[in-house]
């Protein structure tokens, strides 16, 4: 059977959901459950990403996320990928780490605070802990929308709070979201409104109009195809060229400086490195725009500068290393 197409779009809101492969808990461990955040971190900064919810629990995860850019599949690619790298890497291991290909359904805007609100009540729904005690639960964005300090820039709360009454994003707000999620847990019939029992079935999650309207717009991108793929090809190299043009001048630099300087020069390490952290580039592009050489060697320069960054390059370019 044909693998079914995914939906990307400008704007897209997606639940995406993963298992370990056999069901296994590649979760079980805090190390673990952090570096899979880390790694929905760098992929959202990558991206451009904006992350509504997320919990991560034993064997699987959940996330709300929106893609300004029409990027869920380089993301995830990406965040997979890298995510399985490291996990293995670590524990000198090989093989799949999920079950297959992740789960996206898209979601109707108008349904975005509902899957928040199912999102949060996961680990409660698995009996991990209570509702009450989800302000201190490590892992799941409630304990970020309860406190604002611990939100890194891709967060989002808005969606969950707008959705449970236009509650403000205040100490008293958070806590009637508290309170609302508490009642949601124990009143079925709400959840059955809110479509709880769909959120992680199907391909996609709104009303019978919206999914009408969303298959047209899917029968007119297979229509384009090849022509719409090399467009969004060609809009992603725009972002990276910008970019490029955005840290050379923050370095003083000039494009016939990376043809005249040698392909491991310092500073033209610290650009890919760069672009890396803030885009979804591949290491050919790289290898080519900054004459660098062969994406082997883009790859092995990039790595080692990112575990070892020069702390003055990194001040220049004004990029934040993620740990």
């Amino acid at each position: 059977m044909a693998r079914r197409l995914r939906l990307e779009a400008e704007g897209g809101i997606y639940h995406v959901i993963n298992r370990g492969n056999y069901r296994m808990d590649i979760f079980e461990a805090a190390k673990t459950k952090a570096a899979f955040l880390k790694c929905v971190g760098e992929a959202s900064v990558k991206s451009g990403w904006r992350v509504h919810a997320w919990c991560i629990m034993s064997n699987h995860y959940h996330l709300a996320l929106e893609t300004p850019q029409a990027n869920l599949v380089d993301g995830m690619k990406w965040l997979q990928g890298t995510f399985a790298t490291r996990f293995n890497r670590l524990r000198k291991a090989s093989g799949h780490l999920f079950q297959g290909r992740y789960k996206s359904i898209y979601v109707d805007p108008d349904g975005l605070g509902s899957l928040c609100h199912y999102i949060h009540l996961n680990p409660v729904k698995a009996g991990l802990c209570k509702v009450q005690e989800l302000p201190s639960w490590p892992w799941s964005s409630f304990l970020w929308l309860d406190d604002p300090a611990k939100r890194p820039g891709w967060y989002d709360p808005g969606a969950a709070l707008e959705h449970a009454g236009g509650l403000a994003d205040t100490p008293k707000g958070r806590k009637k979201y508290l309170e609302y999620l508490e009642w949601l847990s124990e009143d079925e019939p709400a959840r059955k409104a809110q479509k709880f029992d769909q959120m992680s079935k199907g391909w996609v999650i709104g009303t019978v109009d919206f999914k009408k309207d969303l298959i047209e717009e899917q029968k007119e991108t297979l229509q384009q195809g090849k022509r719409l793929a090399a467009q969004m090809q060609e809009a992603r190299e725009e972002i990276w060229q910008q970019k490029l043009q955005e840290f050379l001048k923050r370095l003083g630099k000039s494009e016939p400086a990376l043809v005249r300087e040698r392909k491991s020069a310092p500073w033209k390490i610290a650009i890919a490195g760069a672009l890396k952290i803030q885009t979804t580039v591949t290491n050919r592009w790289l290898g080519a725009a900054l004459h660098m050489g062969n994406m082997y060697e883009v790859s092995r320069l990039v790595t080692a500068w990112l575990r070892a960054p020069d702390p003055a390059l990194v001040k220049k370019l004004r990029i934040t290393i993620l740990r």
